[in-house]
């Protein structure tokens, strides 16, 4: 399944602590990383610049007003021949989105100090970093410490993940993202759900970065919030019926009831979550099988390493912002919705 990664000279943008997380790609660091190393590793310490934009119309150019192109300023086409124009000279690095005037960009150094003062108090632990795309998106994944024990030996793990975009389209934000040790289960809620942090780019971006940092105060009963609900999870088992209904929730049918090939696309989606219900990583233990904990994972592991990727920015990309992130929405929030119904 493809990652999606920047590759250049056959190194992945992309720093990790611990164990390879993804296609064995990457700069690994046997210690926690400072900022620094983390842009270092990650291949994260370049720029990007917001340049007018230009129509090229027979005889020239024209400016459109209020619109700008934001470029990465190390790029030059040797690295992405595509891009070289027509007479094969260099230019500028190809245009990762398109933005209006009020549009401030967030430079990865700046994306990283957000993080510094949690992991400085030794709250956090820089975990990974990367780039997707052409430097569309960076992520900068911090772990937690203290664990959610679910049941038994089922244990999920405590992320924080701030993105930052640098295509025009999104905020900076930064969501709790747990990970089901026993299968890598990324368990991301949706970006408009929960006391996700936003921060729009506009020219009070460093104000507003200060603010968010305080907010951080609420990460704590967050996860006590998700702790309590995985653990209602597990104790509550879920009839054949049941569970045919919570899938058919998550992966709903087309709109379109002509739709032969989606119907079959949904019903090969539920099939699959289905299995995995049963023969899931984890989902056969005790405490574990048979219960909503079980199918909401069958899901989550469908989505993290069955479902098909489509559009643009890879399998990276779908777990945690694309149509693979919101399809495990659903899941969750169905799944908390069956937790107030009796057996």
């Amino acid at each position: 399944m493809a990652h999606n990664l920047f590759i250049r000279n056959d190194q992945a943008s992309m720093m990790y602590f611990g164990e390879a997380p993804w296609h064995q790609l990457g700069t690994r660091l046997d210690h926690p990383a400072t900022a620094a190393e983390a842009i270092e590793a990650a291949q994260l310490n370049w720029t990007v610049s917001k340049v007018p934009l230009e129509a090229k119309v027979q005889g020239g150019h024209l400016p459109v007003p209020r619109k700008y192109a934001i470029i990465r300023n190390d790029l030059l086409l040797d690295d992405l021949p595509l891009f070289r124009n027509q007479d094969g000279k260099k230019n500028q690095s190809p245009v990762l989105g398109i933005a209006g005037q009020t549009y401030t960009p967030l430079q990865n150094v700046d994306a990283f100090t957000f993080f510094d003062p949690i992991v400085g108090e030794k709250a956090a632990v820089y975990y990974t970093a990367g780039v997707i795309g052409s430097g569309e998106r960076i992520w900068i994944l911090a772990k937690l410490p203290d664990d959610i024990r679910v049941v038994g030996d089922d244990i999920t793990e405590k992320f924080l993940l701030l993105s930052n975009s640098h295509d025009g389209t999104s905020a900076v934000s930064v969501k709790f993202t747990p990970i089901r040790v026993v299968c890598q289960n990324t368990l991301s809620q949706a970006l408009s759900q929960g006391p996700s942090i936003r921060i729009a780019h506009t020219p009070s971006l460093p104000l507003r970065l200060q603010q968010a940092h305080r907010l951080l105060g609420i990460v704590k009963v967050h996860y006590v919030k998700l702790g309590e609900a995985y653990k209602r999870m597990a104790a509550r088992p879920i009839r054949p019926s049941e569970l045919k209904a919570f899938l058919k929730d998550v992966f709903p049918d087309p709109l379109d009831p002509d739709n032969e090939r989606g119907k079959q696309r949904v019903a090969a989606f539920r099939a699959e979550a289905e299995r995995r219900f049963v023969e899931g990583q984890g989902n056969s233990a005790p405490g574990v099988a048979g219960t909503l904990w079980a199918a909401y994972n069958g899901v989550v592991e469908f989505v993290d390493y069955g479902l098909p990727v489509t559009g643009r920015g890879g399998w990276l990309n779908s777990i945690w912002y694309g149509e693979g992130h919101y399809i495990k929405a659903r899941a969750y929030d169905r799944a908390v919705s069956l937790l107030s119904n009796r057996n």
